[in-house]
C-alpha cells in the first residue's frame, strides 16, 4: 500500500553499493540504464549533503590471495572473473565518487553489512533509516537491504537508482524487497530526494505477507506503481 512518510533529520544516512566503473565498461558485467541509474544516484548525493546527511560508499573486490572461495568463476589467468583487486574497472565511477571526508568501504561479499562494525558504527550515530541505491539489484542490494533490515534499520529503497543485468532483472528485483521490506519504503528518486528534504512523501510500504503476487505479464505494471 502507498502511505505518507517522513524521515528524522540526523536519523537517516545514504548508502551506494558498488558503483563501479566495470558495470558500464565490462562487457561480462553491464547494467542496463546504467548511465541513468548514475544520474538519479548523483541527484540522490547532491540532495544528501545539501541536507547534511552523511553518505557512505561500498565497493565489491575480490582477493581470492585472502578469501577462500572454492566455486568462484575465475578468468584465463586464474583471477577473479570480476571485480578482481588487480582490476582498474572496480574503481568507483567519477561522477559518484566519494567526496572528501566521505567513507569508502570494500566488501568481499555480496553485503554491506553482512560482516564487518559498519552497521553498529551506524546505529551508534543514531542512524535509524538508511537510504540504499546502487547494484546489482538482484544480487547486493538484495542482501544488503535484507541484513539492514534484520539489523534494526528502516529502509528507504529507491528504485531507479538501482540496476542490474537487464530490466527484468531489475524490476523482480524490486518487486520481491517490496514484498519483504519490513518497516519500510520504496520510493523513485524524486521522492527520495524529497524525504530528504524534510519533505513527507507517500510511498509504497508492505502490508501483510507477499501482496505483490507479479507474473511475466504484470510484473513491469506493479514496478511502475510502486
Amino acid at each position: 500500500m502507498k502511505s505518507p512518510i517522513s524521515i528524522k533529520r540526523g536519523a537517516v544516512a545514504a548508502v551506494f553499493i558498488d558503483l563501479q566503473e566495470e558495470h558500464r565498461q565490462d562487457p561480462r558485467y553491464l547494467v542496463d540504464g546504467f548511465e541513468k541509474i548514475l544520474a538519479n544516484v548523483r541527484r540522490l548525493q547532491a540532495a544528501a549533503r545539501e541536507n547534511h546527511v552523511p553518505l557512505h560508499h561500498w565497493a565489491y573486490i575480490v582477493d581470492l590471495d585472502k578469501q577462500e572461495r572454492p566455486f568462484h568463476p575465475l578468468d584465463a589467468n586464474g583471477k577473479s572473473a570480476f571485480s578482481d583487486k588487480s582490476d582498474p574497472l572496480t574503481e568507483i565511477c567519477h561522477e559518484v565518487a566519494p567526496a572528501n571526508g566521505e567513507a569508502l568501504l570494500i566488501k568481499a561479499e555480496a553485503s554491506a553489512f553482512r560482516s564487518g562494525p559498519a552497521a553498529d558504527q551506524l546505529k551508534a550515530s543514531g542512524i535509524e533509516w538508511l537510504v540504499i541505491s546502487g547494484v546489482w539489484t538482484e544480487a547486493c542490494i538484495d542482501a544488503t537491504v535484507k541484513d539492514a533490515v534484520a539489523k534494526g534499520f528502516r529502509v528507504l529503497l529507491v528504485k531507479d537508482a538501482c540496476g542490474s543485468g537487464s530490466a527484468a532483472m531489475h524490476q523482480t528485483g524490486i518487486l520481491n524487497l517490496a514484498n519483504r521490506l519490513y518497516g519500510g519504503a520504496v520510493v523513485d528518486t524524486d521522492g527520495a530526494c524529497r524525504l530528504l528534504a524534510g519533505e513527507t512523501v507517500t510511498a509504497w510500504q508492505v502490508e501483510g505477507s507477499v501482496p505483490l503476487r507479479f507474473s511475466f505479464d504484470n510484473a513491469a505494471e506493479l514496478y511502475g506503481e510502486l
